[in-house]
């Protein structure tokens, strides 16, 4: 029997990425990589399925090609056999997303994430290119649909013929509309689609979405697992009752500033989440302001209703 390829379903989570300050290293910040594998091993250990490296909420853009690659071996050594690791190789062209591709392959991802050419508006033809690349290296491929930063839109017409590539195997959907969920899952229904924007879990997983990639749980681990149980198996009073505290915060993940957001989330919960790389600066006081205010009330919530890891 032909081994099946990993689906890439479950909560897997969008790792942010700590840095030290080291005045040598591009903008002083170092990338802190043990404190980093503390991390990754935290988010498994706390029931996530796996982690993400060198994605958007991971700066990506912001490293080095020795830092980016050093990133993702971390991750994958810090997993273990406890997890599965989908490497993001997004880059402005096919040849680099297939570099970057077969580099993860070789240092033992079990997945990866890729958006489209991410400084040039594809075409059709150039977008399921870019993806046969990938996918040529072997390994089973979510793609990313992400028209907001990239502004192109991978819609359920192009997903159906990118769905018929090898080894690709799922799509990150984050256009924001729920309803691309069943439109999704009837032109291409072979491809599992994960919900990208968090603000957004519940109703795409409601409506037949099989995994989440995740920012928040960077944050809320555990309760965004228990999140993902409950909606999975519809049980919507219980979900709702969860996804409620939360959802002003998880709105953040849908906002030019999510990394901020998000790193500051892991602040005031004891986590480090600590500076960014340029260009990402320090949140103006307004936006930090209510950013408090929604974190705290997931928080406060989630001390009064505890959810066990």
């Amino acid at each position: 029997m032909t081994q099946q390829p990993e689906r890439l379903g479950g909560v897997i989570v969008a790792t942010a990425l700590p840095y030290a300050e080291d005045p040598t290293a591009p903008a002083g910040l170092r990338v802190d990589l043990d404190r980093y594998a503390e991390h990754c091993r935290w988010l498994v250990d706390s029931g996530c399925r796996g982690v993400g490296p060198n994605g958007s909420l991971g700066e990506y853009s912001s490293l080095t090609d020795d830092e980016r690659r050093a990133v993702a071996r971390t991750a994958i050594d810090a997993v273990g056999a406890d997890g599965i690791v989908v490497v993001g190789v997004h880059a402005p062209g096919a040849h680099l997303a297939r570099h970057w591709a077969e580099l993860a392959a070789e240092d033992g991802a079990h997945g990866l994430l890729c958006l489209p050419p991410t400084m040039y508006r594809a075409n059709a033809g150039e977008v399921v290119h870019h993806f046969e690349q990938v996918a040529s290296v072997g390994l089973p491929v979510m793609v990313y649909n992400n028209p907001i930063d990239t502004k192109v839109d991978l819609t359920p017409e192009l997903l159906a013929e990118i769905a018929q590539i090898d080894n690709v195997v799922a799509v990150k959907e984050f256009s924001g509309d729920v309803r691309r969920v069943l439109a999704i899952r009837e032109r291409a229904p072979g491809l599992n689609v994960v919900a990208g924007a968090d603000d957004v879990t519940v109703e795409a997983l409601l409506m037949g979405a099989t995994g989440w990639f995740a920012g928040f749980p960077n944050v809320f681990p555990a309760e965004s697992v228990r999140l993902y149980e409950l909606a999975l198996a519809g049980r919507l009073a219980e979900a709702r009752e969860l996804y409620e505290p939360l959802v002003a915060a998880f709105r953040w993940d849908s906002r030019t500033e999510f990394v901020q957001a998000i790193k500051y989330g892991m602040d005031l919960v004891g986590r480090y989440g600590g500076p960014c790389r340029p260009p990402r600066g320090p949140l103006p006081e307004h936006q930090r302001a209510q950013l408090d205010a929604d974190v705290r009330r997931a928080v406060d919530y989630l001390r009064a209703h505890p959810v066990a890891a």
